[in-house]
């Protein structure tokens, strides 16, 4: 017989239902092992539903059934004001803890869990619409060129990191989770490519232009073999690798093209995005397809995509107002 409890604040008389975190932990074991989702994703999923299992507590909630949707309400606006233990939330992470919530009472309503979602009508908040930072080519170039500036093996390796980077669109993690067997560059140069994995496990086969299939060519020459013989055996097998011989990580990357920059004299943040960003805005004001360049960034959708359309159109809004002769205010 399943037991009703009533808060001294008034809280309705309810199901108590199943334990909450008892219910986060079935969601999250469904979301790895059923939906295959990324680790990052999960663990993101479990920071925000741990706080909103001690928010639920907090409240006087005992079971997930007692939860109602004043609670999914009260939950966001915490998010979004903060507390003592918590400083508020920007939009987009807010949305996410919002999705997840929804997520944990769809799972528990289809589970036989609860009877209702009470989460159903809960609308994460719309997140500031952001354009994506690019820097122009001439810093590209100086942060490139900075990178290879370091004397010996990891020169090379900094110099061939950041020009698959710029060259293919590939996100950080892809970058650094590359094999040597992923990366085509010997032979035509025109049929150069490398094997990305993307989110979801997702694979993608992206062109590779001559700068970077030499930058490549001579970090696997001259420079992987020397750092592969400080490592493992089981390791020689990634593309990048670091100091001690062993896979490189994405804080070393992120490391090396934070170094990069600092001496190419660059004023403007640069982050792991940065060279993604430029690639694909770049493409775009050379003429490429937003579909062409959906695929090259593995976007699941061209919505994705567009908004580096925004960026273009600022760029056009520049030099219209610098160069035409009624444009002046």
């Amino acid at each position: 017989m399943e037991l009703t409890v009533a808060s001294a604040s008034g809280r309705s008389a309810a199901p108590a239902g199943p334990d909450v975190q008892r219910v986060v932990t079935g969601y999250l074991d469904h979301l790895l092992v059923e939906r295959g989702l990324a680790a990052n994703t999960i663990s993101s999923y479990r920071r925000d539903l741990r706080r909103y299992a001690e928010f639920l507590t907090g409240a006087g909630v005992r079971g997930l059934g007692e939860v109602g949707e004043t609670d999914v309400t009260a939950f966001l606006t915490a998010l979004r004001q903060g507390d003592d233990g918590h400083p508020p939330l920007s939009a987009t992470s807010a949305a996410r803890a919002v999705v997840a919530v929804r997520g944990l009472h769809r799972f528990a309503l289809l589970d036989g869990r609860v009877s209702v979602d009470v989460a159903a009508e809960g609308k994460p908040p719309a997140p500031a619409r952001r354009l994506p930072t690019a820097i122009p080519v001439e810093s590209v170039e100086a942060l490139l060129a900075a990178a290879g500036s370091v004397e010996g093996p990891r020169g090379l390796r900094d110099r061939a990191l950041l020009e698959l980077l710029y060259g293919t669109g590939a996100r950080i993690s892809e970058a650094v989770g590359l094999a040597v067997d992923d990366v085509a560059v010997d032979g035509d140069p025109r049929q150069a490519a490398v094997r990305l994995a993307g989110k979801g496990g997702k694979e993608r086969v992206v062109p590779v232009g001559s700068y970077a299939v030499r930058a490549v060519q001579d970090y696997l020459v001259r420079a992987r073999p020397a750092l592969a013989t400080q490592g493992r055996s089981g390791t020689r097998g990634a593309l990048f690798l670091n100091a001690r011989g062993g896979p490189l990580t994405r804080q070393s990357a992120w490391s090396i093209l934070r170094s990069a920059a600092e001496r190419a004299g660059l004023t403007a943040e640069i982050s792991p995005h940065t060279l993604r960003h430029s690639f694909a805005t770049h493409l775009l004001d050379g003429g490429a397809d937003v579909r062409v360049v959906q695929e090259l960034l593995g976007h699941a959708s061209v919505t994705t995509t567009q908004v580096y359309t925004l960026v273009t159109v600022e760029r056009l809004r520049e030099v219209y107002a610098t160069s035409h002769p009624r444009a002046l205010h």
